[in-house]
């Protein structure tokens, strides 16, 4: 199939895709959506080809070498977009359904990460300052004598789908195997 030119065309290009003969997204919440090429400049001899979900909407390095060594300008940065302009009925719905982290099946509490997640950023900001000599206005990590009024100890924790009652040792409990 290609038009006069000896160009594919899109009926070509719409087979390929629903064949998956471009691969399959790696991501589990995908279930193995075809991908589609596209490039990443419209500028020859720049990039090679990627591939594209179109239900996560992110872009993969090709597995293929065969995939790999093809000029991404080939199909050019808006391929994807005019497919799917062509056959809306492509398009694939977005899932709602999202990953959610678990320890043990115990889901990891979101507050946890985001304090982790900022407290890595301040010991990077503090690592970058240091470097540059400059003040920081945070308090130094062996600075000990810091209290908050709040002995570790009281703090309470909630886990979710555990009521608080005391944990009970390992022989008193009622364990389904």
């Amino acid at each position: 199939m290609s038009n006069a030119d000896g160009w594919p065309t899109f009926g070509y290009q719409l087979e390929k895709y629903k064949k998956a003969e471009f691969g399959k997204c790696p991501r589990a919440m995908c279930v193995s959506h075809p991908l589609l090429p596209m490039g990443l400049s419209d500028i020859p001899n720049t990039k090679p080809v990627k591939l594209y979900c179109a239900k996560c909407e992110d872009v993969y390095n090709p597995k293929s070498s065969r995939h790999a060594a093809i000029d991404g300008a080939y199909f050019g940065t808006s391929f994807h977009n005019i497919l799917f302009q062509v056959y809306p009925t492509l398009i694939p719905t977005k899932s709602t359904e999202r990953y959610v982290p678990r320890v043990y099946g115990f889901k990891v509490h979101a507050s946890a990460a985001l304090i982790r997640w900022q407290n890595a950023k301040r010991d990077d900001m503090r690592r970058r300052l240091r470097k540059m000599d400059v003040e920081s206005g945070f308090r130094d990590d062996n600075d000990d004598d810091f209290d908050d009024g709040v002995d570790d100890d009281d703090i309470d924790v909630e886990f979710e789908g555990m009521d608080n009652t005391a944990a009970l040792p390992l022989d008193q409990m009622n364990v389904v195997g």
